[in-house]
């Protein structure tokens, strides 16, 4: 086996005169971490740093790299005399290798599949989302340099920088997790970065029915919408699941067409063969060659697309996007932030504006309501579930106005003694116009889907 250390030392590793003092009960070791203890953890890495082969350790197997690390992290407490019993001793070889080998401290809420979001309150805080609901965790990093050190390495592999010209920044990790960051002199208090999770499996509608975001004889509505070349936009705020259930529907699309994604930083996780995906670009250093998702919608339409995918619209792609869905791209999929369909519909108003584009107002709401079929509304409820709340037909326009109505609604009841929101999902008794749509795609609905004493039954 290639060595770990760059020279062969090992008796010189020390460690500053400053003791470990460990007096904690076994399993009570990460509830009594204090300053001292990320000062020695960080001195132990600095000179593993120096002193190890680090392109061998990035080739051994974790397997082969605990059992040397913990021989030289024991070595170097024993000259420290510290007082760590086998559990503490497990802990602390766990977080070095962490920060040799992955993201640090923020490694084992990665690992954690119950772990939704990650934010980073400045180096002394992090929180974690677990079924919705946020909770401080005890970990932290030493100071802003080290936060700073992980924040590096995630926007190095995407291609990206952070720095005090380029103070914000949107990446993403290898298992497609979206990251943003904001740091000094925007963020006051030092380094703020959020981390939304990615499954390792991709949910699918079965799993959304289990979860009870929605029902079966709604999921299959939704998945013969996608399947007969509906025009969807899903809105919803933060954290109410729109990616998730814009995943969910890409999985209806058949598999014999041609998908092109366009997102801010690549997060989608379709399924087919045939996907091409595109990511914007932000500026270089000198602050030239940014492209935008303006940009690689217009180039979308020369690539020969059956359906688009816009991750989110938040600009002036929200225009080139609605024209896309008026001239032929039918089926093409979005999600935008806002709380109720009409001021989604609102939102795009202003992004078409954003264009410069001089188009009398009632043209600009004609060109919505033509390019739009379906609303989806999702929305986190006060016991951190996420449900489809609401989903309203795009019917046309009445007067100035856009027409919207309401085919099914989650009407809340109330809290159950465990604070879990009590309601039901029914239909509001309206066929939508699209229904002879769905039936020349070969979409075979129950009768009584759209009547609204079937679900009072």
């Amino acid at each position: 086996m290639k060595s770990l250390f760059s020279r062969n030392r090992k008796a010189d590793l020390t460690l500053a005169e400053t003791p470990i003092i460990a007096n904690a009960a076994p399993g009570a070791w990460e509830y009594q971490k204090d300053d001292l203890y990320y000062t020695i953890k960080h001195k132990i890495h600095t000179r593993l740093v120096e002193e190890l082969n680090l392109e061998a350790l990035d080739a051994m197997d974790i397997t082969d790299v605990r059992p040397e690390l913990r021989s030289i992290v024991e070595t170097l407490l024993q000259e420290e005399k510290a007082l760590l019993n086998e559990e503490e001793i497990n802990l602390l070889v766990g977080e070095i290798v962490d920060e040799l080998r992955g993201l640090g401290p923020i490694e084992p809420f990665l690992r954690d599949p119950t772990v939704s979001d990650i934010l980073i309150n400045t180096y002394r805080h992090i929180y974690v989302e677990r079924h919705g609901l946020l909770e401080r965790t005890r970990s932290r990093f030493l100071d802003d340099r080290h936060l700073m050190n992980v924040l590096d390495r995630i926007v190095s592999r995407v291609g990206r920088r952070i720095d005090e010209s380029t103070p914000m920044v949107d990446a993403r990790l290898q298992d497609g997790s979206r990251v943003n960051a904001i740091i000094p002199p925007l963020a006051i208090d030092g380094p703020i970065v959020s981390i939304r999770r990615f499954a390792v499996q991709p949910l699918k509608m079965e799993d959304l029915i289990r979860y009870g975001a929605i029902t079966p004889e709604v999921g299959k509505f939704l998945g013969g919408c996608v399947r007969a070349k509906l025009n969807i936009m899903i809105s919803g705020g933060t954290g109410a699941g729109k990616t998730t259930l814009l995943n969910v529907l890409s999985g209806f699309i058949p598999n014999s067409e041609r998908i092109v994604t366009i997102e801010d930083a690549a997060e989608l996780q379709l399924q087919q063969e045939h996907v091409i995906r595109l990511e914007t670009r932000p500026p270089s250093i000198e602050g030239k060659g940014q492209v935008g998702q303006r940009e690689l919608v217009i180039n979308s339409l020369r690539m020969r697309p059956d359906r688009i995918i816009v991750g989110e619209v938040r600009g002036p792609e929200a225009f080139d996007m609605l024209q896309a869905m008026n001239t032929g791209h039918e089926g093409s999929l979005t999600t935008i932030h806002a709380n109720t369909p009409r001021d989604s519909l609102t939102r795009l108003e202003s992004m078409v504006l954003m264009t410069g584009v001089q188009l009398p107002e009632k043209a600009m709401r004609f060109m919505v309501s033509s390019a739009l079929d379906l609303i989806i509304q999702g929305s986190r409820l006060p016991d951190g579930s996420r449900k489809i709340v609401s989903i309203s037909e795009v019917v046309g326009m009445e007067g100035d106005m856009v027409t919207l109505q309401e085919i099914f609604v989650y009407e809340k009841k109330g809290l159950d003694e465990n604070g879990k929101v009590l309601g039901r999902f029914h239909a509001t008794g309206i066929r939508p116009k699209f229904a002879d749509r769905l039936e020349l795609a070969g979409i075979k609905l129950p009768p009584d889907l759209f009547n609204a004493d079937r679900w009072h039954e």
